[in-house]
């Protein structure tokens, strides 16, 4: 019978104290971090990392945590990276983790969503986790395993690196990022202030994937002013910058290029927010693929959906602002496969199958892939991320802590 991991009960603590801050980002805020809550999850972690014995721990002007965990024997530094901040896109305040202990494979129900139920007919990852101890939210909030998870495993990694038996280990540098989820995890000075050879992000989904290929991403701001007018007189006066944005979105062409009717390795363009009134309409988009050509394609169809919009109403003033987010990091890794295959090396060691599919979205690893550290993405566990049924099993996230731990020793 195989034995438990030694890591569950840390993991379950650590994750259900995390998940409990609030600490998502906001794209509108023009603070660094954006959010008070991921400051004082930032204050939270760097005590925690000086508690353990990490060395060199502090927390940046830029709203990071850095420290060190130093080597036993000589080899590449190595870096390992989360990010504090959940996604905008869900409710996030108010998180009441909870666990279902001995998972029995049914349909699992939420305390304050009795409509909602979880089960595998709707996550099939769930179909294999029976005798897991899972971890959702309580139904009207994300849980916030996308990070708080990543988060959990390396403080688990290095607590036992420093408390326990000082098995040999290269020097190991940890970083937790804020505003991860609005694209402004990585700031320029991250990659000197980290001082890794080579990273990893523990961002990743299922057991043994060892991303190493991203989406490329733009964002797109579509802003349309158009005329106010009384709209009992409003005939041959009014430009209502509403419909006008209604005309834009019908004008992109649905059937091929939406998030909800694209997979594998389709782009998309994809409306996220639209504010505004009948004077002024801001439209929010992101646009992913995963080759420049198709990226720009994506972008250049944009452009010319608003300029036909626009001279369709000439009284009406319609800009389309286009400005990069990250790249595919395969581009730069394709190079140099050392931190992928050492990776793919420690996973087997466990008896892992290593698997590695292209993520359709980014991550940090992304940029700093861009910035001269290169950095695939590890597994951690978590699945149904940015909604309700967010999940993830504590044993997934126990393989996840030794497959870092078999990183740093290998």
């Amino acid at each position: 019978m195989t034995q438990p991991s030694p890591h569950l009960a840390e993991l379950e603590d650590r994750l259900l104290r995390y998940c409990a801050i609030d600490s998502q980002s906001d794209e509108a805020s023009a603070a660094t971090p954006t959010t008070a809550g991921q400051t004082e999850m930032a204050r939270l972690l760097a005590g925690e990392l000086a508690g353990i014995g990490a060395s060199d721990v502090r927390v940046t002007d830029y709203g990071a945590v850095l420290a060190a965990v130093p080597g036993t024997r000589p080899g590449p530094t190595i870096g390992f990276l989360a990010h504090m901040d959940t996604a905008p896109q869900f409710a996030a305040r108010g998180v009441r983790p909870r666990v279902i202990r001995g998972y029995d494979g049914g349909a699992i129900g939420f305390p304050d969503a009795p409509g909602l139920t979880l089960s595998p007919e709707v996550s099939p990852h769930l179909a294999g986790k029976v005798g897991h101890d899972i971890v959702t939210a309580s139904g009207t909030t994300l849980l916030g395993a996308d990070d708080k998870a990543g988060i959990a495993i390396i403080m688990t990694m290095a607590r036992a690196l420093l408390s326990g038996p000082r098995d040999a280990h290269v020097p190991l540098r940890i970083a937790f990022t804020p505003d991860e989820e609005v694209g402004r995890g990585v700031d320029p000075r991250l990659p000197a202030d980290l001082g890794a050879d080579f990273a990893y992000t523990f961002d990743g989904a299922g057991i043994g994937e060892i991303e190493y290929e991203s989406f490329s991403a733009d964002r797109a701001v579509v802003t349309i002013t158009g005329v106010s007018a009384h709209p009992g007189w409003a005939r041959g006066r009014m430009v209502n910058a509403l419909t006008l944005g209604a005309r834009l979105v019908a004008a992109l062409p649905q059937g091929e290029m939406v998030p909800e009717l694209t997979e594998g390795r389709e782009g998309f363009i994809h409306l996220y927010e639209w504010s505004g009134n009948a004077a002024r309409a801001e439209l929010r988009f992101i646009l992913r693929d995963f080759e420049l050509e198709g990226l720009a394609a994506k972008g250049e169809l944009l452009r010319a959906a608003a300029a036909t919009i626009g001279a369709g109403a000439p009284r009406a003033t319609v800009t389309c602002e286009i400005t990069p987010q990250y790249r595919n990091m395969r581009y730069w890794l394709e190079k140099d496969m050392t931190p992928v295959e050492r990776a793919r090396a420690a996973c087997r060691s466990l008896g892992i199958a290593p698997v590695s599919v292209p993520i359709r979205g980014g991550t940090d690893g992304s940029r700093l892939t861009e910035m001269g550290v290169p950095c695939p993405n590890l597994f951690t566990g978590m699945q149904e991320i940015h909604g309700p049924l967010e999940w993830i099993s504590l044993q997934d996230m126990a393989l996840a802590v030794d497959l870092g731990l078999a990183i740093a020793r290998g």
